[in-house]
Order: C-alpha cells, then sequence, then structure tokens
C-alpha cells in the first residue's frame, strides 16, 4: 500500500511536503466544520485535519479504525510539546477507511487504567501501546547489537535441539510425548547446556545462540515457563577471558541502547564477601548500607540474647541507615521485625536510635556504655541515624540485614535519582548445597561446574567449603548472567560425581552419550547464558517480567489470550499412547 512515512517521523522542517500516511486512529475530535484525528503507527502519531470538504468522509470513525490518508504537512498554530510531531499537523486531501474496529475492551494508551489480566486477555490490543511497542524494538536491537558484537569477536551463532532427551538440571522439564515411539518423551531444554559443551567438543571453539529455553519452575513473579537466553560457550579460556567477552558485550548494549559508557572492566567480589557486605548475591550498588559484622564488639557481653547466639555460633550484624530514625516509628520497627522473622525465620530485630548524642532503642537498656560507645565508633553513629540489628546464625542474619536493606533503600528513596548502572562479577559460589530431604549434598550450579583448583582435596572431606569456578553477573540488584569454567578431566568428572553420591554407572544412566563424548579429547572451556528478559527490563526501567516478553504467561503460568494450558482431543491421546488420570480429569 502506498505510504511514505511513519506517523511519528514528520517534523518541522517537513512543511509543506506531501505524505501518505496509514495508521490507527488514537482520537477523534469534532469540532463542527472541522474534525481532528490522531493518527497512529508504530513510529508514533501525528494529528490530521480534516475541513468541511471531507469531513463526512470520517463522521463515523471510531478509535482503532484504519485509515490511509493523503495530505500535506503544515505548521501547527497551537504546538503540542508533548508528543514529538507537536509542532506540525497534516491537512488532509482525501482519505479511506481500510478498516473498521469494534470498541476495543481496554484503553490503547500508556495510561490505560486496565487491569494486567485483562491486558494479556487482548494482549494483541495491549501491544499497540507505544511503551511495550518501544521494549519490543529496545529487545530487537538488544539483539542485533549481541549478533554483531560476537560475531567481531569470532564467535558462531548454532541452533541446538528443542526437541531433546531429558536430564536432571535442576528443575522439571516439560515431557513431549513421542507419535513414533509411545510411552517415550522428549524434553524441551532448560538451557543448551550439554549441548554447547558439545559443540567445543565438536572443535566449534566460539559458539553463541539467543536460545529458547524451557523450565516446569514453582510460580514466582518475575518468571515465565519460557525465556531466552544469550547462550555462550567457548574454548581454552578461563575465567578473564570470559569476563572480557561479557564486559565487552555489555559496553556495546548499553552505547547502543542507552548512549551510556559502562565501566572498562566490573568490580568483582566472592560470595562469600557479597554475603557478608550485603546478605544478598546479587547485591545493587548503586547505594551503600553494608552491614558491618560487630560480633567481636560483644566478646565478652552480659546481654544474655546477644550472648547465646555467640556461643552457639551464631554472630551479630548491624546495618546503619543515616538520617531514617524519624521515619521509623515503634509500629513501623515492629513491621521490619515481622517481615525479618516471616521471611527469614529471624529470632528477632533489635534497633537503636541516636538521639541528641544518646541511643535509645529496644536493646539500649541491655548493653554497656562500653559496648554502646564501641558501636558508635565502629558505624559512626551520629543523630537521627537508625540501627537496625540481627542476632542469628550467620546465613540468616546476614539475609533478613540484606533484605532490609533493600527495602529500607527504597522506603526512604535513597537511590540514586540519575540514570545508573553498576555491574558486579560475584565469583567462588559453594560448589555442593545440602539436600536436606535426600540427607545428602547435590551440585549448587550442575554437576560440570568445575571446583576451585585450591579446594580440590576438599571434595570428600569438607564438601561444604568447596567453591566452584562458577560466576554470575550482577547489575542495578538483577542476576543478569550465570556461567562457569566446566570440568573437561574425566577423573575431576568422576570425583564430583562421587562426591554427590552418584556412581558413574548412574552417571551415564543420565548423561551417558555426554559423557561418552569425553573420552575424545574435550577442550578445557566455560560460558554464560544471560537473561536476556532481565536485561531488557533494566534497559526499559520496568520490574515487570511481561512487559519485556511479547505473549507472556500471568502468574499462574496460563496464557490468557489462548486459554492455554487446555485439553485436547482424546484422538490425539490415543495416537500418542496416553491416559489422563481420572484424579487429573476432576481436576
Amino acid at each position: 500500500m502506498e505510504r511514505t512515512c511513519g506517523n511519528g517521523t514528520l517534523r518541522l522542517s517537513d512543511a509543506g511536503r506531501e505524505v501518505t500516511l496509514i495508521g490507527w486512529v488514537q482520537k477523534r475530535r469534532n469540532f463542527g466544520s472541522l474534525v481532528f484525528i490522531d493518527l497512529r503507527d508504530r513510529s508514533g502519531l501525528v494529528q490530521i485535519v480534516f475541513d468541511e470538504t471531507i469531513s463526512e468522509k470520517v463522521k463515523d470513525v471510531r478509535s482503532e479504525f484504519i485509515l490511509q490518508v493523503w495530505g500535506t504537512v503544515v505548521a501547527r498554530q497551537d504546538p503540542n510539546p508533548k508528543i514529538p510531531t507537536g509542532e506540525i499537523e497534516v491537512r488532509a486531501k482525501d482519505v479511506k477507511i481500510i478498516n473498521t474496529a469494534a470498541t476495543p475492551p481496554i484503553m490503547i494508551s500508556d495510561d490505560t487504567d486496565a487491569l494486567e489480566d485483562t491486558r494479556l486477555k487482548y494482549r494483541y490490543l495491549d501491544l499497540r501501546r507505544p511503551s511495550l511497542q518501544k521494549i519490543l524494538m529496545t529487545r530487537h536491537k538488544v539483539c542485533m547489537v549481541t549478533r554483531k558484537t560476537l560475531d567481531s569477536m569470532g564467535f558462531v551463532e548454532v541452533e541446538t535441539p528443542i526437541l531433546a532427551r531429558s536430564t536432571p538440571e535442576g528443575a522439571r522439564d516439560y515431557l513431549v510425548p513421542s507419535r513414533l515411539y509411545n510411552g517415550k518423551f522428549w524434553a524441551l531444554p532448560q538451557s543448551p547446556q550439554i549441548y554447547k559443551q558439545l559443540l567445543m567438543i565438536g572443535g566449534m571453539e566460539k559458539y553463541f545462540q539467543i536460545a529458547r529455553c524451557f523450565r516446569d519452575e514453582d510460580l514466582r513473579a518475575d518468571r515465565q515457563p519460557t525465556f531466552t537466553q544469550i547462550d555462550v560457550e567457548m574454548s581454552f579460556v578461563d575465567e578473564n577471558d570470559v569476563f572480557a567477552v561479557v564486559e565487552k558485550l555489555m559496553q556495546e548494549i548499553f552505547m547502543e541502547i542507552r548512549g551510556y559508557k559502562v565501566e572498562d572492566h566490573f568490580q568483582r567480589l566472592t560470595w562469600k564477601e557479597c554475603m557478608k557486605r550485603f546478605g544478598s548475591d546479587k547485591p545493587d550498588l548503586r547505594y551503600g548500607y553494608e552491614i558491618n559484622d560487630i560480633s567481636d564488639l560483644f566478646a565478652n557481653t552480659e546481654f544474655m540474647v546477644f550472648r547465646n547466639v555467640l556461643d552457639n555460633g551464631g554472630e551479630v550484624d548491624a546495618l546503619k541507615f543515616d538520617a531514617a530514625a524519624g521515619h521509623y516509628s515503634r509500629k513501623k520497627l515492629d513491621e521490619l521485625q515481622e517481615f525479618i522473622k516471616h521471611n527469614f525465620r529471624a529470632k528477632a530485630l533489635a534497633w537503636l536510635k541516636m538521639e541528641k548524642g544518646v541511643l535509645s532503642g529496644s536493646i539500649a537498656k541491655g548493653i554497656s556504655d562500653a559496648e554502646k560507645q564501641a558501636l558508635v565508633e565502629r558505624l559512626g553513629i551520629a543523630d537521627d541515624d537508625l540501627v537496625l540489628i540481627v542476632a542469628d546464625k550467620p546465613e540468616t542474619a546476614e539475609t533478613a540485614l540484606g533484605a532490609l536493606r533493600i527495602r529500607l533503600a527504597h522506603e526512604l528513596d535513597r537511590l540514586p535519582k540519575e540514570e545508573t548502572y553498576k555491574f558486579l562479577w560475584v565469583t567462588d559460589f559453594p560448589m555442593f548445597e545440602w539436600d536436606e530431604e535426600e540427607q545428602r549434598w547435590q551440585a549448587a550450579h550442575h554437576p560440570f561446574t568445575a571446583p576451585r583448583v585450591n579446594d580440590i582435596d576438599e571434595l570428600f572431606t569438607d564438601p561444604g567449603n568447596v567453591m566452584s569456578r562458577a560466576y554470575d553477573l550482577v547489575l542495578n540488584g538483577y542476576e543478569q548472567l550465570s556461567g562457569s569454567i566446566r570440568i573437561f578431566d574425566q577423573n575431576m568428572q568422576e570425583k564430583v560425581f562421587e562426591s554427590i553420591g552418584m556412581t558413574m554407572e548412574q552417571a551415564h544412566q543420565k548423561f551417558g552419550f555426554f559423557l561418552d563424548a569425553f573420552q575424545y579429547g574435550t577442550p578445557p572451556h566455560g560460558g554464560f547464558a544471560i537473561g536476556l528478559e532481565r536485561l531488557i527490563m533494566v534497559l526499559c526501567g520496568t520490574d515487570n517480567i511481561r512487559d519485556v516478553v511479547a505473549f507472556p504467561t500471568n502468574n499462574s503460568a496460563v496464557d490468557l489470550m489462548s486459554d492455554s494450558p487446555n485439553i485436547v482431543d482424546q484422538a490425539q491421546l490415543d495416537i500418542l499412547g496416553l491416559q489422563i488420570a481420572e484424579k487429573a480429569k476432576k481436576q
């Protein structure tokens, strides 16, 4: 169809230009002899003016009709500074109604008041909103920059199978029954992990893929059952080589998308240091307020609450917020206490306030003057400062205060006002985690992650103290990337399997084809996967993952637009050799 330009691209410099435009009617205003219509397409909207000679043609036009308009660009008498095309309008010479539209069930604008479930049900209409279109275009640009940057560094894009064998990788698999082989199943990939390592064995050296992944995980606000990874693997590398590739990629993405220059090299912290200082393995570094271990200040305390915790291997941690005491009444402090008790099973939250040089609060009478003075000097407490203290097991105290750090920073509006991006490499994660249900150690990342060289001797003597060569990239409190240097030596792989209670016979039952490949000269290799949706969330300033997915599911993992998942015909089940259990039918 004839069309000279996008509606939102016209400017004052186009005055006098003859144009043909196509788009949806955003708004229609009738002023008797003149009719004004805002015509919208993906590039934006422009005001069209219809005089009495052709206004009759648009007298029945409503929102979301599609029009084709021929006209002349002229300067507006009353410019609208709120829109990019606000200095001009188009005087219509002719118009054609391309298609009519029913009254939309939701408002097609960024200030829509429709409930999210309603917007998801009519997602094809919701996608017409400029904010969502902008996000999807940003997503496209990120993918294009990724391909260009990785290609310039010698990486090759390779697609890996979507139908694959089910392997235990952490989350539950989505299973696909086979028609040809009734009773057997494929699995949708949770990630291309095994295949990308096989590509390294296959000699590709540098691989990437913008890969679709599928995980049947428990429901959570920031999860989708289907998501996308920028997946990368490379041979003959160590952590520094991997970090250099990621830092280059992030520099290119943020300069192209945001015009923002990120630092040349990102800060690095070990997992242990991260937990100690921030109570989280994905800390937001845009603000301070670090956790302080003040256990040593109470080494000889007579305050029995702290005494009992310290005698049982716990610690006393503190978090100071300057100029915050006046913002937190006793009621609000009680709410904070319930928050950490309910979410982190912390025993209690103690608090202190400095007022006119005097410390008061829930434990002010329990601790000695010397201990108070030591606290003031250690934390630098001044008037109107608030100090929150948790005495508990180290992990509980740190994570509880880490959550309070985030909560208070937001409640007190302590995040920077200017656009700021703070990257952090978190390294040396625990190799194993204890499974209470099965009473055994299991791989914290996956069993192909290499242990830290200095910790290999402790694989069997002290698995809980073994750190891995795994790493995450964190940005503004969001985990953006996870990866590791992989095991490439067969003997080492056997040791890791043995340390989690898995015999080589059991390993071959689960990963047989993969382990067989390791016999034929496996190169040292490592890689990472960037969560594309989380990266787009940060770039676009949204905290809702559904905003960055074209057709998302809701919090219950249901696609309201297509009403899926749903039942299928019995004939389809018969072909696949499947029967639905009576219990499932009732549900």
